[in-house]
């Protein structure tokens, strides 16, 4: 046969691949407001970037019918490309294609694609629309999932890996999104959870639709699942793209540096944020901006546990994690949600060589009967934990409160922060000044002649002596009591001076984190 026949046939085998599920399948698709696979891919990449691989990939299934069925792709879509110019790997499963079910081959496509992630460096992109496991195939279904889970974990910490909901994720597809680091949902069309509705129901006799039960709202908002919610898919990769600008590509590389800018001083003053009043609430993420590059900070899970701040800024050109207790939602204090929120982040950082900023202003723990039978204990532990792993380098900032345990956990001196610094207006101490007073003077203040006065006047001797930052200071633990206009300046200098730290560990396999 001819090179032209040759290249003739290629190009048919092509063209009936590329079909996916065929038309009247990707009209629907594209009816319920979806892309279809392809289109996905080829909008999140840079123009002209992408490379398929396994296009000609046939199913493996025999029974039910299977042998007949001809699935292109065997539903899913793999290869690689390019975002901001850097390379990534990417899969997209097809709904038009039986419903993008998992069968073996399927999977075996998605191991192959993430084996490539792993021994490259590159970082690994999963679009995932898919009805589930394919039930014709049976345990290899299983199986195909089992080797997909194993390697987000051999993945982990070494390649950034980013998990995209754009449909429905069901079933033991779902854990596969919770291994990687970043999970993106868009409003109407991602779906998650073990089992759906229809299960539900019939098990324990409750209603509820997909939407309330795993939509992307619930996702982002309750169950923290998500990191990042969007109201469109392109709006999603935008997303995405802009991730990519902060994160390096590998745990040995470093996030490429920007050119260096001042914050945009005009919308953001410290001194018209951060208020006189110590019991007035206020934005921290605007503290934030008012000291990063070009005021611009990328908040991560911004919907979910909303009393702790999480996400990427730049100082300097450099990337830079934040992690800022938020006095507008719950004074700031920690508790399950939030500890779990600032502990995954803060390992992430680490993993991935971004330095970590924090900024305290909490009154502790959140106390309760409820907050105590979640287990507040063992979730708190896990930022306690997180804080002492990371050997990044480690700056702090404490502007208002830090009581107690929150004094602690949130990357104190006591956890080796390279660098500890205090506003003026800080105030640290066991408790607050209030409650402190009420327990030191209990006799005093119940036998006085008049209780309310001796428990005011003892209020203030309290904050005299402990409620500020310089009985800190006096112990070492403070390294620096600095004015607010000073903190970007000193963070920068900090940065830099530590940009090379290093230290040296006890040789182990691995802790045992309070998972």
């Amino acid at each position: 046969m001819s090179l032209h026949k040759k290249t003739s046939e290629l190009k048919k085998r092509m063209q009936d691949a590329l079909s996916g599920g065929g038309a009247k399948a990707i009209e629907k698709q594209k009816a319920t407001g979806k892309m279809t696979a392809r289109e996905r891919i080829i909008t999140l990449l840079d123009p002209k970037s992408f490379y398929e691989y396994d296009l000609f990939v046939e199913h493996a299934g025999k029974d039910f019918d299977m042998s007949d069925k001809y699935l292109p792709g065997d539903g899913v879509i793999t290869g690689t490309g390019t975002i901001n110019g850097y390379p990534v790997c990417i899969f997209a499963q097809d709904f038009t294609v039986a419903g993008g079910s998992l069968g073996w081959m399927h999977a075996k496509k998605i191991t192959k694609i993430m084996d490539h992630a792993m021994k490259l460096k590159v970082p690994l992109i999963g679009i995932n629309d898919s009805g589930g496991a394919r039930i014709q195939e049976g345990v290899n279904s299983l199986a195909g999932y089992g080797e997909i889970f194993y390697r987000n974990t051999q993945a982990s910490g070494i390649i950034p890996q980013i998990s995209v909901i754009l449909g429905p994720c069901a079933g033991g597809a779902v854990y596969s999104p919770a291994l990687t680091d970043f999970v993106f949902v868009v409003d109407k069309i991602s779906k998650m959870f073990i089992t759906g509705p229809e299960v539900i129901k019939t098990v324990l006799g409750e209603e509820i639709s997909m939407e309330d039960l795993g939509g992307a709202r619930i996702q982002a908002e309750i169950t923290g699942n998500a990191h990042f919610f969007s109201n469109s898919e392109q709006e999603c990769f935008d997303q995405i793209k802009r991730l990519f600008s902060f994160i390096p590509w590998n745990n040995i590389k470093k996030a490429d540096p920007f050119p260096k800018k001042p914050p945009r001083s005009r919308n953001y003053k410290i001194e018209n944020i951060f208020p006189t009043n110590p019991r007035q609430p206020y934005d921290v993420r605007d503290i934030i901006r008012a000291i990063v590059d070009d005021s611009d900070f990328f908040e991560v899970q911004e919907m979910f546990a909303q009393n702790i701040v999480i996400g990427f800024a730049r100082m300097a050109g450099h990337t830079v994690g934040f992690v800022a207790n938020q006095p507008m939602v719950l004074a700031g204090v920690l508790d399950v949600d939030s500890s779990d929120k600032a502990a995954r982040f803060i390992r992430f950082c680490n993993a991935f060589n971004i330095p970590l900023v924090t900024l305290v202003d909490l009154p502790g723990y959140l106390p309760g009967i409820d907050q105590e039978h979640a287990g507040v204990i063992r979730h708190g532990a896990k930022v306690l934990y997180s804080y002492s792993e990371a050997t990044v380098p480690k700056i702090t900032v404490i502007l208002r409160k830090a009581y107690g345990g929150g004094y602690i956990a949130m990357c104190s001196s006591h956890l080796r922060a390279d660098f500890v610094f205090a506003w003026p207006t800080a105030e640290i101490a066991v408790m607050g000044p209030e409650g402190a007073a009420n327990i030191i003077f209990r006799n005093e203040i119940k036998n006085a002649e008049k209780p309310e006065e001796v428990r005011k006047q003892k209020i203030k001797e309290y904050k005299e002596k402990f409620a500020n930052p310089y009985v800190a200071a006096a112990y070492g633990y403070i390294d620096a009591v600095i004015e607010p206009s000073e903190t970007r300046n000193l963070l920068i200098h900090s940065l830099e001076i530590s940009s090379d730290k290093s230290e040296i560990r006890l040789n182990k396999k691995h802790g045992i984190p309070p998972f």
